[in-house]
């Protein structure tokens, strides 16, 4: 919900309150605020000026010289390119130095050879669009004459135009609909401020006839329709809306459309209560009839989009066919055009559950349903329509027809909880005294007679007496409730880092689409055959079991490769599975020198995958665990020495410049044989203990770019063996603190390039911290980059 504090002005004055201490004090009272936006900050010395003389520039045939009075006493000239401007337009100037959305600056200058001091401006580069200044030329310049004066030259356009304004966004719970408003968020902050909340009763104006005569209203089903007003509007005038509403509808985030839509508009974000229009001459039987869809009823909604109902759907129809899906969108068969001229105002409740299951239905989700589905207060419904019909008469957009439908059927209690101060202090821990939750209370619409608090319409939350405390809690003050130490001898417990980050590691890699398998720690002796391992390899070093239950569980694994690969292959083998990803995070056992010793333990992590995926699949994992560790600037450097992996397929996970942290690669093929894959299959073996070790959860905020970047493209010709992360580094170093990405983006080998030749491609971001790069600075970095990789490695740029 987006709130604009010229519109919160209306209900109550908080005008003397900073806006970020408004944003916290409001989080503070439990209206969480996501951020604030100042609208028009980006616009600076731009003002109204007028166009007095207007000249052909002497050497161009679409350059125009024009003297502008821009309120200065004396006039200024500025050519232009805009061919609708005409002596006598009034139009935005922008006044060196200006400052325009999207960080334009102007200043003066020439244009061929003529002086031009300032700029005239577009709805465009005002960051405005025809929606929010009809009849605005999109290609031109903003002519205003139609609503500007010749007084306000010389005023600044953001005050002319009402671009002034503070738009605080609010994240409001789903037990808060009353807040999706801003009488809602005015409540709220009047309390929370302690401020006068003023609140409008709508007049309207009735002209001739009665409502009666034009419709008639029937609820087939009460459940889901408790209440629904509706009003008829007839000589209806479709035009835009009057600049202060378009404004305030922009500042909340909605697009203006014409004075219709944008009233029922203004009304719902004003009051958080959804309205629709009808055009009347396409109800058929003068009649509105709220009732369940027939099953496979066909309707088309104001998108244009075909929806086939069930028997669960609430629709608004007449005599003949569904006209609205109920709480959330119109039909395109009743919608507002240019030549409507009688309309019906439709402000209705309906049970928030069926238009969630509605809307989901129908894939749809609109500010209507959000709004719905959250329950709303039926008793706001009719002030709201009488507050539609009260803007009609102010904008002259109609005349209001005598009378309202109301069929109010199911009207709801207002929930009371017993009140107790004692038992709400003995619950917060706090000592309030009563008097003071009476008046929190009151100011917030509850009334307390005999012991029993009633809690208004719209605070349909209030159900019990945590939720009352809670109430007193968050208008009292949190922080000023005093911090008292647990009544508890015993420290809770937590978990170690250590633990910690194994835990945060199951989760990364269950998200990496991997699934956990455990198995025995007892394995046989001859799993390490299967792996290829050679005979002094220091993995066949194991524990061996005094009393094994078998041969196959005689020693204790000090690799988790084969336990992996044996379930891998229990997929693929029996359970003819076309894809399997899993992983196990398990100890290994390393005998002690001394046998009277206990083995090491440590912690091994191995996963693996056949089917979906490739080598570079792997990779991306093994660089995600890295970058979730905090470990910077890790390599994968070639290994062709592993027996458990394809020669030239396999690399070292390199940390810290020289630590291996574990290997990845596809599996050999012997090995893939020995397990009976025909299918390649990867996998990573990564040593827990130094990923955590090396882990850093410390992060740092980091500002994004103020400047741009510069990208050069080097495409190099090495031989085949040569491994990218090599060229990598020397790009690296060589451009410094200049060179903020380096991307390979293609490999290239073909018989032009010679035998054992490749040409690797790479992209290298280059950005200064500090100011924009030159072209000279950035040629200066490639230059160095190019000599760099042609003196340390012998490559040459590709011809």
């Amino acid at each position: 919900m987006n709130l604009s504090l010229k519109w919160l002005a209306d209900f109550t004055d908080v005008s003397d309150v900073d806006v970020k201490d408004y944003c916290d004090h409001m989080t503070d009272t439990g209206s969480k605020v996501e951020g604030y936006t100042v609208l028009g900050d980006d616009i600076e010395n731009v003002v109204v000026g007028k166009i007095l003389k207007i000249e052909k520039h002497p050497d161009s045939d679409h350059l125009q010289i024009c003297q502008i009075d821009a309120g200065e006493g004396e006039t200024r000239q500025i050519v232009t390119g805009a061919q609708n401007i005409f002596e006598g337009a009034i139009i935005p100037v922008a006044v060196p130095v200006a400052k325009l959305p999207g960080g334009v600056v102007i200043k003066a200058g020439k244009l061929r050879g003529i002086p031009s001091d300032g700029m005239l401006c577009s709805i465009g580069e005002l960051n405005l669009t025809t929606h929010d200044m009809p009849g605005a030329d999109e290609n031109g310049i903003f002519i205003m004459n139609d609503f500007v004066s010749e007084s306000e030259i010389g005023k600044d356009i953001k005050d002319v135009l009402m671009l002034s304004d503070k738009a605080v966004e609010f994240e409001i719970t789903s037990n808060r609909p009353d807040c999706l408003s801003v009488i809602g968020l005015a409540r709220e902050s009047a309390v929370s401020f302690n401020r006068e909340l003023k609140l409008h009763t709508p007049e309207v104006k009735e002209g001739s006839g009665d409502i009666s005569e034009y419709i008639s209203v029937e609820v087939d089903d009460a459940e889901l329709c408790p209440r629904y007003t509706a009003r008829v509007i007839k000589n209806v005038k479709i035009e835009p809306s009057p600049l202060w509403m378009r404004m305030r509808l922009r500042a909340s985030g909605v697009r203006p459309i014409n004075n219709i839509v944008d009233i029922t508009n203004y009304v719902m974000l004003e009051y958080g209560q959804p309205m629709h229009a009808f055009d009347y001459a396409m109800l058929e039987g003068k009649k509105i009839v709220v009732r369940r869809a027939a099953e496979g009823e066909s309707f088309k909604s104001l998108d244009d989009i075909d929806h086939i109902l069930n028997a669960n759907t609430l629709v608004i129809a007449d005599e003949k066919k569904a006209v609205a899906l109920a709480g959330v969108m119109g039909g395109a068969n009743s919608e507002i055009k240019d030549t409507t001229t009688t309309v019906v105002f439709e402000s209705a409740n309906f049970l928030g559950s069926s238009v969630r299951l509605a809307a989901k239905a129908q894939g749809m989700r609109t500010e209507s349903s959000s709004r719905f589905e959250k329950g709303l207060d039926a008793e706001n419904a009719l002030p709201a329509l009488e507050r539609a019909c009260e803007l009609v008469n102010l904008l002259g957009a109609g005349e209001v027809v005598g009378g309202v439908m109301d069929v109010y059927k199911n009207k709801k209690a207002p929930n009371t909880v017993k009140f107790d101060a004692n038992q709400i202090n003995n619950f917060l821990g706090t000592n309030v005294p009563e008097e003071e939750m009476v008046k929190i209370l009151a100011s917030l619409g509850c009334t307390i007679e005999n012991g029993v608090l009633t809690a208004p319409s719209y605070r349909a939350d209030l159900e019990r007496m945590n939720d009352i405390a809670e109430e007193i809690a968050r208008i009292y003050g949190y922080n000023n409730i005093p911090s008292t130490p647990f009544k508890c001898a015993v420290k809770a417990g937590t978990l170690t880092p250590k633990q910690a980050y194994r835990a945060r590691l199951h989760d990364l890699l269950c998200a990496l689409g991997l699934t956990q398998s455990v198995t025995f720690s007892f394995v046989s002796p001859r799993t390490l055959d299967m792996i290829n391992l050679p005979e002094d390899a220091p993995e066949r070093t194991q524990v061996v079991i005094t009393n094994p239950l078998g041969e196959d569980t005689s020693v204790m694994r000090t690799t988790l490769v084969p336990s992996v690969l044996g379930v891998l292959a229990r997929n693929n083998n029996y359970n003819s599975a076309d894809s399997v990803a899993i992983y196990e995070l398990g100890h290994i056992y390393i005998p002690n020198a001394d046998k009277n010793e206990l083995p090491e333990e440590p912690l091994r992590l191995t996963f693996g995958f056949y089917g979906d995926g490739d080598f570079y699949t792997l990779k991306g994992m093994a660089e995600a665990i890295c970058e979730d560790a905090g470990i910077a600037k890790i390599k994968f450097v070639s290994n062709e020495n592993s027996p458990i992996f394809h020669p030239g397929r396999c690399a070292n996970i390199i940390a810290r410049g020289f630590e291996v942290v574990g290997t990845i690669g596809q599996l050999h093929p012997r090995v893939a044989a020995n397990y009976g894959f025909d299918t390649p299959v990867y996998l990573a073996d990564i040593d827990f203990e130094k990923l955590f070790n090396f882990s850093n959860f410390d992060k740092h905020y980091k500002p994004l770019p103020k400047y741009p970047p510069v990208n050069r493209d080097f495409a190099f010709v090495c031989d085949k063996n040569t491994e990218a992360g090599s060229i990598e580094d020397v790009i690296r170093k060589a451009g410094g603190k200049l060179v903020e990405a380096v991307t390979l983006f293609d490999v290239y080998v073909g018989e032009r390039l010679g035998a054992d030749k490749k040409s690797l491609a790479f992209r290298v971001t280059l950005r200064a911290a500090d100011h924009t790069l030159t072209e000279d600075e950035s040629e200066k970095t490639s230059a160095k980059i190019i000599a760099s990789v042609e003196k340390q490695l012998g490559i040459t740029l590709r011809g």
